[in-house]
């Protein structure tokens, strides 16, 4: 039985190398993070959960939120448990009077139900391990290095360009 980390959104950053949007996700304990690169209506959709914003019709993850509150069903949690040739999985874990099911989802998809339904994120130790590690650097003062296990140049490059600003509001 994999062991899980519990994690929040950090934020949404864009990739200076092409603009694509990312999640980023930080563990309770603030040791690791895990960025995880989806698309803009996605990102977009985060964005306006972190955010507050409220839309005069439901988006799809609204749609979602109230499909679920009407039918009397609990968000559980979520999970990313995998990653694949670079792609992540997920898990959506729904309780209907104890009847437990999970559903197959995108992360990004997963975490924008997670936050308008303020349930907890967890992503599976091994998939924490493969993708991404956090460590203090004592050649670089100290510095707080990021890198992907594939390829910890280009993330460590990508994340050192981003300002503190570049994690808070996402505009499309």
């Amino acid at each position: 039985m994999p062991g899980f980390v519990e994690m929040k959104v950090a934020g949404i950053a864009l990739d200076p190398t092409n603009n694509a949007p990312i999640v980023v996700l930080r563990d309770i304990e603030g040791k690791f993070v895990l960025p995880i690169w989806i698309g803009i209506m996605e990102a977009s959709a985060i964005a306006a959960s972190l955010e507050g914003i409220r839309y005069s019709r439901p988006m799809t993850h609204d749609l979602f939120k109230s499909v679920i509150e009407t039918l009397g069903v609990q968000v559980e949690k979520i999970e990313v448990v995998d990653i694949r040739d670079n792609v992540f999985y997920a898990m959506i874990t729904l309780n209907d009077n104890g009847n437990k099911v999970t559903v197959d989802a995108r992360p990004s998809d997963a975490i924008a139900i997670a936050l308008r339904l303020n349930c907890a994120i967890f992503v599976a130790d091994h998939v924490v391990k493969d993708a991404i590690r956090v460590e203090t650097n004592k050649e670089t003062g100290g510095k707080v290095i990021v890198g992907f296990e594939q390829d910890q140049e280009k993330l460590k490059e990508i994340l050192e360009k981003m300002n503190p600003e570049d994690f808070g509001k996402f505009k499309a």
